[in-house]
This record gives C-alpha cells, sequence and structure tokens, in this order.
C-alpha cells in the first residue's frame, strides 16, 4: 500500500512540474515575440526589462531542472520550448549586434577564392563582390581586415555555399547549439544527472539572444568545447586535443581550458591540439604568419587592452590607489595568475570525483573571463553549459549581468564603463568568496 501511495505522490508531483514548466515556458515565448521589432539605442532600455523578466522566468525553470528526478517528459518540454524561443526571433533582423554581416562577407570573398585575411572589405579589389544587404553592414568595413580565426572562416565559407543570408547564418548557429545541447545531454546521463537539467543552457537568455538573435559563432564554439568536455569523459585524448583545437580556433578564449582537460603524463592530447591548431591555419598562410591575425591586433588596441583600460581590475585599482599601473604589469599578473591556476590544475590530477576535470574548467574560465573582463555580453556565453553540471551561483549570476553591457548603447565614457563592469564582477567576486568560505566551513 505505502509503495502504490508513493507512486501517486511522484505521479503527482511529475504531472504539477510539467505544468508548472509549460506555463513558464509559455509566458517565456511571449517575451521573446515582444521585443522582436525593437530597434536602435532607444529600444534598449525596454529591451533590457524584458531581459529582467525572463530572466526571472529561467531562474524558475533553472531550479525545476535542479530539483526534479531524471523525467523523459520534463526533457520533451525542455527542449521543445528551447526550440520554440530561437524559433520566435531567428527570422526577424539582428537587433543586438552586426557582426553576422562579415560573417557572410567572408564566406563570400573565399567563394571567390580569395583569401579573407587579405583584404578589408572597402578595398577596390573586393568591388565586385558587393551588394544592398549585406555589404553596408559590415562594421569597420573602411580599416579593418577579419579577425576571425580559421575554423571560423571555414565554417563561413560552407555555410555561405548553400545560402548567402543573414536568416540561413542565424539558423546555422542555432543547429551548433543543436550539437552542443546533445553532448550535454550525453555528458549528464553518463554522470547520472537528470537530462532535463540541459535546460539550463537551452533555455538561458544569453543563449538564446545572442545565438538565435544575433547569430554570433560563439555557438559553434560552444558545440567544439560540449563535444570535448565529452570526449574527455570517454578518454579520447586524441579527440579532446582535435576539438579543444576547433574550439579555439573559432573564439581564442577556449585555449583557457586545456589545463583542466589536460591528462597527466598523456602525450596524445596535447600533440593533437598543436597538431591541429597548424593544419587549420595552412590554408591561409598565403598573407603570412601575421596576416592570418587579421584585425586582432588593432581590434586589442581599439577596445583598450593595449593601454589597460578594458580591464576591470587593473582599471579599478588605478581609480583607488590613484596610480598609473602600466598595463604591462597588469599582463604580467594575469600571466601568473592563469599560469599558477593551470599548473595547480594540472598537478591536481588525483581527483576527488570524475566530474572534477568540468568544475576546473569553469574555474579557470571563470578567472579568465574577469580578468578580461570583455566589453560584450555574448563573450560570456560559453560559461553556460558548464552550470548543467555545476550550478554555480556566482556564474549564473555573471552570466545575467552581463547584459548591462549592453547600456553602453546609452554612453561609454570610462566612468560608465567602469561602473557597469562593477556591477558585473564585484557581486560575482563577492559570491565567489562566499561560495569558497562556506565550502571550507
Amino acid at each position: 500500500m505505502s509503495d502504490q501511495r508513493s507512486s501517486a505522490l511522484r505521479f503527482v508531483s511529475t504531472k504539477w512540474t510539467m505544468i508548472a514548466l509549460t506555463s513558464v515556458g509559455v509566458a517565456m515565448l511571449v517575451m521573446y515575440r515582444l521585443p522582436v521589432h525593437a530597434k536602435g539605442v532607444a529600444d534598449i532600455v525596454w529591451f533590457l526589462k524584458l531581459v529582467v523578466v525572463q530572466i526571472v522566468l529561467y531562474v524558475l525553470a533553472a531550479w525545476v531542472s535542479l530539483r526534479t528526478e531524471d523525467s523523459r517528459s520534463l526533457l520533451i518540454i525542455g527542449l521543445t520550448f528551447a526550440a520554440l524561443f530561437r524559433l520566435a526571433i531567428v527570422f526577424s533582423p539582428p537587433y543586438l549586434s552586426d557582426d553576422i554581416y562579415r560573417y557572410v562577407w567572408d564566406g563570400r570573398v573565399q567563394s571567390a577564392g580569395i583569401n579573407p585575411y587579405r583584404y578589408i572589405p572597402a578595398d577596390q579589389a573586393l568591388a565586385d563582390l558587393r551588394d544592398e544587404k549585406i555589404y553596408p553592414h559590415i562594421n569597420r568595413r573602411d580599416y579593418a581586415h577579419t579577425i576571425y580565426p580559421p575554423v571560423a572562416e571555414g565554417t563561413f565559407l560552407l555555410i555561405t555555399r548553400f545560402s548567402e543570408s543573414v536568416t540561413w547564418m542565424k539558423a546555422v548557429m542555432v543547429g551548433f547549439e543543436a550539437v552542443a545541447v546533445w553532448a550535454i545531454i550525453q555528458l549528464l546521463a553518463s554522470f547520472g544527472f537528470a537530462r532535463q537539467r540541459v535546460l539550463i543552457y537551452s533555455w538561458h537568455p544569453l543563449a538564446i539572444w545572442e545565438f538565435g538573435g544575433s547569430g554570433h559563432l560563439d555557438a559553434l564554439a560552444i558545440a567544439f568545447i560540449t563535444l570535448a568536455l565529452l570526449a574527455r569523459r570517454k578518454h579520447a585524448g586524441t579527440l579532446t586535443g582535435v576539438l579543444l583545437a576547433g574550439a579555439t580556433c573559432v573564439k581564442l578564449f577556449p585555449a583557457a581550458l586545456f589545463p583542466a582537460l589536460y591528462k597527466r603524463g598523456s602525450w596524445k592530447m596535447p600533440l593533437a591540439f598543436v597538431t591541429t591548431m597548424f593544419v587549420v591555419y595552412l590554408p591561409y598562410l598565403s598573407v603570412g604568419p601575421m596576416g592570418v591575425l587579421g584585425f586582432l591586433p588593432g581590434y586589442a588596441s581599439e577596445r583598450g587592452m593595449v593601454n589597460g583600460e578594458q580591464f576591470f581590475l587593473l582599471t579599478a585599482a588605478r581609480e583607488v590607489f590613484h596610480a598609473s599601473v602600466p598595463a604591462s604589469l597588469y599582463l604580467v599578473f594575469v600571466v601568473a595568475v592563469l599560469g599558477g591556476l593551470s599548473l595547480w590544475l594540472m598537478i591536481r590530477q588525483q581527483q576527488k570525483s570524475d566530474i572534477d576535470y568540468i568544475r576546473g574548467g569553469l574555474l579557470i574560465a571563470s578567472v579568465f573571463m574577469v580578468l578580461l573582463s570583455p566589453h560584450f555580453s555574448w563573450y560570456f556565453a560559453w560559461l553556460i553549459p558548464f552550470l548543467c553540471f555545476i550550478p554555480s551561483l556566482p556564474v549564473f549570476y555573471l552570466t545575467f549581468a552581463s547584459f548591462l553591457l549592453y547600456l553602453t548603447w546609452l554612453g561609454d565614457s570610462p566612468e560608465r564603463v567602469l561602473i557597469l563592469k562593477a556591477l558585473i564582477f564585484v557581486p560575482f567576486l563577492v559570491l565567489g568568496l562566499i561560495q569558497i568560505w562556506r565550502r571550507r566551513k
């Protein structure tokens, strides 16, 4: 009798959980349809208010996914709404970023047999490739070569051979998200976690707006990262190295994950990583070793990485101590911190649990983001997949608060940027310290 009563209670509980999750999903879907006609600076505050509502609803859904046992029904509901959220905005023009026009342009240039690192879009050599749909919307077209690494460039070429439309590019990026979702589900099952925890990634407003809405190529990097995490779980060293190199040659950031995925004493993973990096750069080396960096040096200067204005910790130190701390000294500090953390992760191979390598990846990725303190919200999206396994409150906050960077549309004076980044990183650091203290207690 007690077993029947327990079974009945579980059935009722699952039923009400499904109803609750569906209700939250419907409400979020409405929230994604409302801002699709937003335009320009005038609508950005209104847009961000809607994002706050989406975040509140998302937190409820994430809580449900973490508090329920594995359920195929909840997984199906979660994946269905994840697809609907993206379908609601994928056909609308990108509002938050115009980077996607460069993706299409670079694919077009390569299809003409031209190295994409050779000319800026405004160069007369590319005049025959210009049109009214793509070319006028390319940012920095008058002075900047492309900045994207070779795997990204090869992907742009393949995508644009089917269609050179922005909608198609966005749709393919969402397709890469589907690959990431599959990999996350496989990992969750292998660790014995409820598979519906995948909605922590697939329902996250940052991922939906930046990939379904803007079509950022970070979706491809995340697909490579999650596949690398899965390969590492299966002890496939060579494949792990290849996939991590693929992610690095899309966005560069994922290289920071190397010490977390490396297995001490194994030579296959590092050899595969280095070999893959070399192979994918080879087709583009006709412009020379420095040429394949594209606009990266110029971007570093433009974004304040050379003078140090981008780095929150450095800027805050300059303000607090009223001292002109050189950027070079800060970069030495960054190398020391990341180097020390990397060494600690590689030495600490006596893992307490199988999931420690994912925990290490989240740790070093989060530290990397604080030290770099980028200027754009989508740079934080690669942290989200880790939350499906390590639901860290500080990192949840970091991914939510990154939306504040869109307020720079209303003004990007150094003082304003410092305040916005303080609102992002100071609470994150405080929450992180509290979390460390509680664990030690």
